[in-house]
């Protein structure tokens, strides 16, 4: 047997391979993200996946280094990881030339993270993610903006209020808590986790009490900062927003504003995205703290959303006229045609396939291609052609000159 006949089909567990459609409807994903984040005055970066293993080992916290990252040693005996996320990286970044950087900054990307988890509904090995930060403002008005992206994004993907709802805590808050029951720096670090995971534990009273040795109570009131940005935000018509004490978000590095969106769909009622304030991260590189504050959106999360309130939005192709030809010695023809027609920034196609033209026809159909235009004979002694409205089934007889102004036209 030959050997390359026995490998797998399948793809690596966790990731997903994108088919035309699927890429379609990651390409939505994307322009959506986009479009918000440069509405808001946002700059796009990027950088490469391949990271300092030290970097995560600094500041993103045990669990992320220790059990989900995907480490290798390189040859040249560096240790090396497949980012888990990118605020680490937007950081070093930062530190790297933040003197001749001009602040406040405003940036965002679409990196695609690395985490060796188990794969389910909402949660892969492998993602997009969008992430939004802006560096440089310590007051309020920072977190209230980027709460207000945050809503305007699901905004701009077709959800209402009632669809979603954002949650928001202090980090201080708790912080206090910890201090005031003098617990140690594991034991506060193990009840932060604890606390993230709150929602999905039955026995949570229990679980805490095993790490404090005594009862713990999440009893406290909102601060001010905290009544202040809902305020603020209620005042720009975002209202489905509220305390929640138990939120903490799983990474070392959030120090203060803490926010979550949940989904309030029954069928898929779990945490969407967040994110918070992060103001001592430049700590690890021995450079001046610059105030921060950011959030990530995954693509996978938000896909499921989108199919769970029906607005995935329908597979269209970026072909606009599919060219039939009766036989062979109409190739070069069609070929000159089609460039012609494409410098007017119309996408062509042309069927080299050599079968009948009813199958030409109906391949241009199935491919969803709204126009096609049949070479032969008396095409080409009469200079003028009959152009197919797929829709409608319609025919028009146009000249070869006139063929690119229809379909924009029409369109």
């Amino acid at each position: 047997m030959d050997v390359m006949s026995k490998v797998s089909k399948e793809n690596y567990k966790g990731v997903r391979d994108f088919y035309p459609e699927d890429q379609f409807i990651q390409n939505y994903i994307f322009s959506v993200w986009k479009k918000t984040m440069h509405s808001f005055g946002f700059e796009q970066y990027d950088a490469s996946l391949l990271e300092s293993t030290e970097l995560y080992e600094a500041k993103s916290g045990e669990e992320i280094v220790g059990g989900q990252t995907y480490n290798f040693i390189d040859r040249g005996d560096r240790k090396v990881t497949l980012r888990p996320e990118m605020t680490p990286t937007v950081a070093r970044m930062i530190a790297k030339k933040k003197n001749e950087l001009s602040f406040p900054l405003r940036w965002f990307s679409i990196p695609n993270l690395f985490r060796y988890e188990r794969p389910q509904r909402g949660r892969l090995r492998e993602h997009w993610q969008l992430n939004a930060d802006l560096f440089g403002i310590d007051s309020i008005d920072a977190d209230v903006e980027m709460i207000e992206i945050a809503y305007t994004l699901l905004q701009n993907f077709g959800l209402n209020d009632s669809q979603f709802e954002i949650k928001i805590n202090n980090r201080r808050l708790i912080n206090k808590i910890f201090s005031d029951m003098k617990l140690d720096d594991i034991q506060a670090h193990k009840l932060s986790k604890l606390l993230d995971k709150k929602s999905k534990i039955d026995d949570f009273d229990e679980q805490a009490e095993a790490i404090t040795g005594k009862p713990f109570s999440l009893k406290i009131r909102a601060d001010e900062t905290i009544e202040a940005i809902i305020s603020k935000l209620r005042s720009r018509g975002i209202s489905n927003v509220s305390f929640s004490p138990e939120l903490m978000r799983g990474f070392d590095y959030y120090t203060d504003i803490v926010f979550e969106v949940f989904d309030t769909n029954p069928a898929n009622n779990r945490s969407l995205f967040g994110g918070g304030r992060y103001n001592d991260l430049l700590d690890i590189f021995g450079e001046e703290k610059v105030p921060a504050v950011g959030f990530g959106m995954g693509d996978v999360t938000i896909r499921d959303v989108l199919e769970t309130y029906d607005l995935l939005p329908k597979y269209k192709t970026e072909t606009d006229l599919y060219i039939c030809i009766f036989n062979d010695s109409f190739t070069n023809i069609a070929s000159e045609l089609a460039s012609k027609i494409r410098e007017t920034g119309i996408n062509v196609i042309v069927d080299y396939t050599g079968k009948k033209i009813g199958d030409q026809v109906k391949r241009a159909n199935k491919k969803q291609i709204p126009f096609v235009v049949c070479i032969g004979n008396d095409e080409i002694e009469s200079g003028k052609f009959k152009l197919k409205i797929m829709e409608s089934g319609e025919e028009k007889e146009v000249k070869r000159e006139q063929i690119a102004e229809f379909i924009k036209n029409n369109k």
